[in-house]
Order: C-alpha cells, then sequence, then structure tokens
C-alpha cells in the first residue's frame, strides 16, 4: 500500500485556520502533516491550499479525531468492521491508534515514537537482520531504520491498520527513500508465519502483541519457541506486555511471560515496560 498525499485536520487546526483568516490574515504557518513539518497555507475565504490544491474549511469536526481528505470531503481516519480502529492525535505529534477504543500504544508520559525509539534501542539494530512480528502503525520499524538496521521484516495482521499506515506520516513508508529497500511490510498472522521462517535467520525480534485476552497465541509457548528457532544464539528479544493491574486481573503477564522464554531458551529480564531475552 502506497502512502496517501493529504493534508491532516484536528479540530484545533481548523480553529487555527478560521481564526487566521476571520482576523484578516492571508496566510496560516502551521503543520498539516501531525507535525512533521510546518509550512505557510495561503487562506482565502472560502478555501485554503495545500501543495497547489484548494480545500475547504470543514465544519462540526470532533475531538480526538484525524481527518483527510477522501477526494470529496475530510473524513475521519477510521474504519470499522466489526471493530472500529482509529487514528487518535497526541499531543506529541505522532499519533496513536485504538480498537473499540482501547488505546494501543502509549502517550500520557511521552511521544509513542520516543517511546518505540527507546525500546528498539535495546535490541541494538545496527546492522541487523530484525523481525516486527506485529507492526501497528510501524513505529518500531521506523526507529529501526533511523537506527541503521540491515534488514526488517515486519508483520501486521489487521488490514485496516495497514490502510491506518498509509495516512499516518510517522509510518515508514516501505518504498520511501528513508526505507532504501530495507523494510518488508507483509499482511500476514505471525503465529502463522514464523513457521515459514528458517531457523536462525533472525539477528533480532520485536514482539508488540495485542493484550493476552485478544491475542493469546502470541503468548504461548509454542510461539516463544518458535522465535526460539527463528533468532541466532545471542540474538535480543523485546516482547512487550504493558503493566497490567495483577490486583484486577490476577495475573503477572510480564513475570509469566519472562519464564515461558526462559523454558524456550531465552535468558530474560524485566525491561521498561516489558521482557527483554537473549537467546543462550
Amino acid at each position: 500500500m502506497s502512502h496517501c498525499s493529504s493534508p491532516l485536520l484536528t479540530r484545533p487546526i481548523v480553529d487555527a485556520l478560521l481564526a487566521a483568516r476571520d482576523a484578516g490574515a492571508g496566510e496560516w504557518i502551521g503543520s498539516l502533516d501531525l507535525g512533521i513539518s510546518n509550512a505557510s497555507t495561503p487562506l482565502e475565504m472560502d478555501a485554503w491550499q495545500w501543495r497547489g490544491q484548494h480545500y475547504p474549511y470543514p465544519l462540526k469536526l470532533k475531538d480526538r479525531t484525524i481527518y483527510y481528505w477522501d477526494g470529496e470531503e475530510f473524513a475521519p481516519v477510521s474504519r470499522f468492521a466489526g471493530s472500529l480502529i482509529k487514528l487518535v492525535p497526541t499531543e506529541w505529534g505522532a499519533p496513536t491508534f485504538e480498537i473499540d477504543g482501547i488505546k494501543m500504544l502509549p502517550t500520557s508520559k511521552e511521544s509513542p515514537f520516543e517511546d518505540a525509539r527507546r525500546k528498539v534501542a535495546l535490541i541494538e539494530p545496527r546492522g541487523k537482520v530484525v523481525l516486527d512480528t506485529c507492526g501497528g502503525l510501524g513505529y518500531f520499524a521506523a526507529c529501526c531504520l533511523e537506527a541503521g538496521v540491515a534488514h526488517i521484516q515486519s508483520l501486521e495482521k489487521n488490514a485496516d491498520v495497514l490502510w491506518l499506515r498509509t495516512l499516518n506520516p510517522w509510518s515508514p513508508n516501505p518504498d520511501g527513500l528513508a526505507s532504501g529497500g530495507r523494510l518488508q511490510l507483509n499482511h500476514a498472522d505471525v503465529s502463522l508465519a514464523i513457521t515459514q521462517i528458517a531457523d536462525a535467520s533472525v539477528d533480532a525480534l520485536l514482539h508488540d502483541p495485542p493484550r493476552f485476552g485478544i491475542a493469546g497465541e502470541l503468548y504461548s509457548q509454542v510461539f516463544y519457541d518458535q522465535l526460539a528457532r527463528v533468532l541466532r544464539r545471542g540474538g535480543r528479544l523485546f516482547h512487550y506486555t504493558g503493566s497490567p493491574n495483577k490486583l484486577i486481573s490476577g495475573r503477572d503477564v510480564p513475570n509469566e511471560v519472562a519464564k515461558r522464554l526462559e523454558k524456550a531458551g531465552f535468558k530474560a529480564q524485566l525491561a521498561l515496560d516489558g521482557v527483554l531475552a537473549t537467546r543462550r
């Protein structure tokens, strides 16, 4: 899927455009790509310009929603196919996404992109072949590219999440210059696709699965045995678990994960909001 070139709007951005127009300004300076860049936007009474194209001022935008130009109007970056999947703005620029109102990336203390950068640093991706098991918006992949990865294969099961990526300028474009042919993005279920990956063919792993209640198979001993099989000896794995409330859930997921990884052939320790493991 190629990336879409559309201005991205939120309610505060449209309010700023309208305020500048009503104040008699001939332009507004700001970002229409979620903070990636700032540019001058020429303003007219009934339209504004972006990259040579005229757009109307949209009305009645919702909070916590990102809008894109679908060719006829500004539509929410969301889809419903059994679950509502939605790109959600953050104060940091880089958006998160939600599935049925459940936030998929941490954003309370820092940008989800910065969060991904800290986690990726744990596996030291420079010059390595990396497997990104649950690609999501691609922030792990983007940080690996930034850090000099040799090659990264990213798998994502949900087609609607892949669609979100085409509209999110923070998501890496496999065909873009920054990727340089190093990013391979596949629409695939890693629990099945991993059986086709050769033994010891991966230098490092990033595993950011949905929560246990949604994708228990990605926390299973069978799956961890497969991760151990494809990872070379000495290779590192970062496994995101989050910090589920033990008093509510009755489970200690991070330590359960660490124990299963140890059984699969890893040396594991808790790190950040997950588990860092090394293949023995």
